[in-house]
């Protein structure tokens, strides 16, 4: 009974371990939010989820004349995924992202992210242009560095 006890307790610890998420880089962050932008940008719908925490939340709001956020509200991961499939039906929609800064979270597993992001939407009814402040925290995964979504405050294109 004792040599199955400890062959069973070395037997677990012979166990590869699951790697733990690295330390994310400010390289790093930068370069997803350039695989973000070459998926939605491609119209590869599946890909550009894919970067995203199955918990993903989507918040939509808007910066008034009167410097109030008012929120349009928030989505899952499964209804933003929806309504972006609608959004690209008949549609090229083009997103040109300038990064405005990284912070790093002490320990490197989660960065805060803000961008500047202007929509070009062409086809369908009309072309037409919106630009939006973009933040969103992107954390270190097993996976590799994932989204847990976005908040996308509407403001006035300059």
């Amino acid at each position: 009974m004792r040599r199955l006890a400890l062959a069973t307790a070395l037997a677990a610890f012979a166990q590869p371990a699951l790697a733990a998420p690295a330390r994310l880089s400010e390289a790093q962050v930068r370069a997803f939010v350039e695989r973000q932008s070459k998926a939605w940008n491609g119209g590869d719908l599946t890909a550009y989820f894919a970067l995203f925490t199955p918990d993903a939340r989507f918040r939509d709001q808007a910066l008034g004349s009167d410097d109030k956020v008012y929120p349009y509200g928030t989505s899952s991961l499964a209804e933003a995924r929806a309504r972006s499939g609608k959004a690209f039906a008949g549609r090229r929609i083009q997103e040109a992202t300038t990064i405005r800064g990284v912070t790093l979270a002490p320990d490197g597993r989660s960065a805060n992210l803000a961008a500047d992001v202007v929509t070009t939407i062409a086809g369908g009814p009309g072309a037409r242009r919106s630009c939006a402040r973009r933040e969103q925290v992107v954390v270190a995964t097993p996976q590799g560095p994932r989204s847990t979504g976005e908040t996308d405050t509407v403001v006035r294109c300059r």
